[in-house]
């Protein structure tokens, strides 16, 4: 299995996340009730953080997965291995989490092809059970088992669509990107900035967001704003550090990347 696939996290101290809409609640409510969780919002707006955080919380184990087109259903569940001339079954972090009462998130399950993502199915109904076909197990969940995916609705097409018999199974939230003043007090936590650069921070990235599918393709995400003033903080000047960290990671089109340094220009000054 390629180590990619499989991120385990048991962590004792809960990750800095800032709520926005009662989404804790709701996942609470939905882990305490057994549910499947779908959570949809564009790159990097909190979606990870927000499990890493709602797992160590509930002090449950968590088994994240980075899907792909490449990704195997013996990805997720586990295959035979051959060595030291014998062949033995080694769990996938789907199967793991079952076995553990942990949570399992699948991070872009869209990517995943189709007929890898079938054999979540008979996890997220009444029968929450997950059958090993190659040793001949079926695991049944234990009440702490939780499978949460995520997807990027920006980025959906016909080809790349999530099934609506895989849609329909899950309790949904929408994410966004925090409002302007929640955002400026994550940048302010995460990376010890002060509120004015904050704020001219916040403002930016406003400001090209509303520039998506117009001059960009994608919005600036919350992680691309902490990493500009991360590079404010260690001492680079302000705007490169948004030519770096915002305006290089959203175009590759030079006259694109010249109107938004424009922008930032206006909005820090020099």
């Amino acid at each position: 299995m390629e180590k990619s696939v499989q991120a385990i996290t048991v962590s004792t101290e809960v990750p800095y996340y800032l709520q926005q809409d009662g989404e804790v609640e709701l996942f609470e409510h939905a882990w305490r009730n057994q549910l499947p969780v779908l959570i949809k919002g564009p790159t990097g707006c909190g979606k990870t953080r927000f499990i890493a955080h709602m797992a160590a919380k509930l002090g449950r184990p968590l088994f994240t997965v980075a899907c792909h087109d490449d990704l195997t259903a013996a990805d997720l569940v586990g295959r035979y291995l051959i060595g030291d001339n014998q062949t033995y079954w080694t769990d996938g972090p789907l199967t793991r989490a079952v076995r553990e009462g942990g949570i399992c998130y699948l991070d872009e399950v869209a990517e995943a092809r189709k007929d890898t993502t079938v054999v979540l199915h008979p996890l997220t109904d009444d029968r929450r059970i997950l059958p090993l076909e190659r040793t001949g197990e079926t695991l049944h969940a234990p009440p702490e088992f939780m499978l949460v995916i995520s997807y990027n609705p920006g980025y959906q097409n016909l080809l790349k669509g999530l099934k609506p018999s895989t849609r329909q199974r899950f309790v949904s939230m929408r994410f966004g990107f925090p409002a302007p003043e929640l955002e400026q007090e994550i940048v302010m936590r995460e990376t010890g900035i002060d509120e004015l650069r904050a704020r001219k921070l916040v403002a930016l990235a406003t400001s090209l967001r509303a520039l998506k599918d117009h001059d960009v393709e994608e919005s600036v995400s919350t992680r691309l704003v902490v990493y500009a003033a991360t590079l404010m903080m260690s001492g680079y000047a302000p705007l490169e550090a948004c030519r770096a960290a915002m305006v290089e990671s959203l175009t590759d089109d030079e006259e694109t990347a010249v109107a938004l340094m424009e922008v930032a220009d206006a909005t820090f000054g020099t």
